[in-house]
């Protein structure tokens, strides 16, 4: 049995209902639940208390972050999201930047103390995978974990690990939301069953 915490950044804005990302939230609850895992969960546009979203990072064995993706990357309100409760975690969360007086130009990024958990992106794009993956395409073959570097290295930073990202695509123009829910489905049962 692990400790889950979903973290669900999906949000109402524009066009966008946030329907795909809460079945997926949820689809990850109830998948996660029924293989005997303990879950909390935070839903961002909701509202939060950063020092509570701190007790549950120390809670968890795994977080999972649920997003869509807007202009190539999450929503504002999860950077909001990280960018409070990360602060708000300071000390708990890592003891420095990790460089040392001695060594100055070497280890940053290695201060983290959540080294005992992993992270994984679950992530929606109406971008089709060819634009990750191949070549003369939008991506420039980077893949989508090419895309959120950076996202990646703020979760490694605190010392977590990640866990394979999950991707929805064509979520617009081609959604196959069937397929999106049994995918999930089985790819929480890879990687928590």
């Amino acid at each position: 049995m692990k400790n889950i915490f979903l973290i669900n950044g999906g949000k109402v804005f524009g066009s966008s209902k946030a329907q795909l990302n809460s079945t997926l939230h949820e689809t990850a609850k109830k998948t996660l639940l029924s293989l005997g895992n303990e879950v909390r969960e935070c839903e961002i546009d909701k509202g939060y208390v950063p020092s509570e979203q701190v007790e549950n990072f120390l809670w968890a064995d795994a977080v999972i972050w649920q997003m869509p993706a807007w202009w190539m990357g999450e929503p504002w309100i999860v950077k909001k999201y990280i960018d409070e409760v990360f602060t708000e975690g300071g000390g708990r969360f890592l003891t420095s930047d990790g460089r040392h007086r001695v060594d100055p130009a070497h280890g940053y990024g290695t201060g983290g103390l959540l080294k005992d958990k992993s992270y994984m992106f679950s992530v929606t794009w109406n971008a089709p995978i060819e634009a990750f993956t191949e070549k003369g395409e939008f991506f420039e073959e980077q893949g989508v974990d090419g895309v959120y570097f950076h996202l990646h290295k703020a979760m490694q930073f605190v010392g977590m690990k990640g866990l394979p990202t999950y991707i929805c695509n064509d979520v617009i123009k081609n959604p196959k939301i069937d397929d999106f829910i049994s995918g999930y489905e089985a790819h929480l049962k890879k990687a928590f069953g």
